[in-house]
């Protein structure tokens, strides 16, 4: 049977132009790609990418602090939203067209449009074109979900946080996992009065326990208003604002309320019930570990599967799609010891196991050391850092490295390799420090601080 595509992608985030790019490019396939809203996915368009640049423009409100503590004759204002926002509009502008023209330049043939399944080889367009492909791949993502209650319909999400039409004066940020603590700290910065509610006794859960209590204690000393086990009852309009009733009694006002405690995959209406695709129980698309459905010519990657929701993991995950499907080299998608950074004021980077699930998998050394930082010490700050490593007592391999610290995402890329390679404590003791940087307390640390 002959068929109109080799390839037809339904998404056009990171793990879906990468998947069609390759096949394309590099292995000559006829392919074709479909995608209803804009070229590049959450995490260009919608996420990581105009997050860093946000975090970016809120830390020079306390770089401006450090500064005159240095000796330098500057003066604090505020930011222009207006600038910044303008600059950060034509950027993501800029960065879709690069993804436009990847897809061109390779021979990618894009439909600006909704498509979704009809059989285990034709995909329908929202115009009521029919494609057939030998093989479809679903990268259709995912999208923030905020629950229902009286007055959640005031709430804003993650996408809409972009595109204030001003800076808020005040701001009420709901979640406790890395999309809401991030954007605590780039609205504190940006000089917003920010408050976070987290339902649950402490932020980041799942990360390791003691760099989640630093993190957040430093989030409060920074001046955001962090209320644990802390939910919202019911919200309304008041003039202007809106007044949320809190579980702690508290009623207050705020200018914005954002909610980011949670998202789901984005795997309604693609007729995938229709042809025998199997979801799971938050709707996700349920595959194997070459990403392949039980629909044999379906395959599924990225958000929309919900394994883990990282955009290089979904860019990993096309490319072992290509691997297994276009180069006849079966590869299934390694989702361990996947180093990881999140972006809140201080930066945590963190590769392998918390403290808490290596000791309930073996015995273990913990090593650890906070302190100072010297650059913010100088200027008077009182922030601290802190560098830890949980080393398995049976074989000595680094198990987890957790940092929290300015620059700790670059620092645990290069951390990340060393725990992938199955480094041991020694193997980190060996290596020479490098001085005077926060980073040498990895490699200086001799003696555990204590065994679990």
């Amino acid at each position: 049977m002959s068929f109109d595509y080799d390839l037809f992608v339904i998404g056009g985030g990171s793990g879906g132009v990468r998947a069609a790019r390759v096949a394309a490019g590099e292995n000559s396939a006829k392919v074709a790609l479909a995608e209803e809203d804009r070229y590049g996915g959450t995490c260009v368009i919608r996420g990581c990418v105009p997050k860093k640049l946000m975090v970016f423009a809120s830390e020079f409100s306390g770089t401006m602090q450090d500064a005159q503590a240095y000796g330098w004759h500057v003066k604090p204002g505020a930011l222009d939203w207006n600038t910044f926002h303008g600059k950060l509009v034509a950027e993501l502008d800029r960065l879709e067209g690069v993804y436009r023209n990847i897809l061109k330049n390779n021979g990618v043939e894009s439909f600006d449009q909704r498509a979704h399944v009809v059989d285990a080889h034709t995909v329908e367009l929202a115009d009521g074109t029919r494609k057939t492909a030998k093989h479809i791949l679903i990268a259709t993502g995912g999208h923030p979900v905020v629950p229902e209650f009286p007055g959640s319909d005031l709430a804003i999400t993650s996408n809409e946080i972009f595109h204030l039409e001003k800076l808020p004066e005040s701001i009420l940020i709901v979640g406790g996992g890395y999309i809401a603590s991030e954007f605590a700290g780039i609205m504190n910065g940006m000089g917003v009065k920010t408050t976070q509610f987290y339902r649950g006794a402490q932020i980041l859960r799942g990360f390791d326990e003691e760099a989640r209590g630093l993190i957040c204690e430093e989030m409060r000393q920074n001046g955001i208003d962090v209320r644990l086990g802390t939910n919202v009852l019911e919200m309304t309009k008041d003039g202007d604002k809106i007044r949320v009733k809190a579980t702690d009694g508290t009623e207050d006002q705020f200018d914005v309320v954002m909610y980011a405690t949670g998202r789901a995959p984005n795997a309604d209406n693609l007729g995938l019930e229709a042809v025998g695709v199997e979801r799971g129980r938050k709707g996700e698309i349920v595959v194997d570990e070459y990403s392949q459905t039980g629909v044999p010519s379906i395959y599924a990657i990225g958000d929309v599967t919900d394994r883990v929701n990282l955009t290089p993991v979904a860019i990993r995950e096309g490319m072992a799609f290509v691997e297994t499907v276009f180069k006849a080299n079966p590869t299934p998608v390694d989702h361990e010891l996947i180093p990881t950074a999140i972006f809140t004021q201080p930066e945590f980077g963190t590769v392998g196991l918390s403290e808490e699930d290596a000791a309930a998998q073996e015995p273990v050394e913990v090593y650890a050391t906070s302190f100072k930082p010297m650059q913010k010490a100088f200027a008077g700050g009182t922030q601290r850092v802190l560098m830890k490593l949980i080393v398995s007592q049976a074989t000595r391999k680094v198990l987890g490295c957790h940092i929290v610290a300015p620059g700790a995402g670059e620092m645990i890329q290069l951390a990340g390799i060393a725990v992938k390679m199955g480094a041991t404590k020694e193997d980190f003791d060996r290596t020479v420090a490098v001085h005077p940087v926060m980073a040498e307390e990895l490699v200086t640390m001799r003696q555990p601080v204590r065994t679990a």
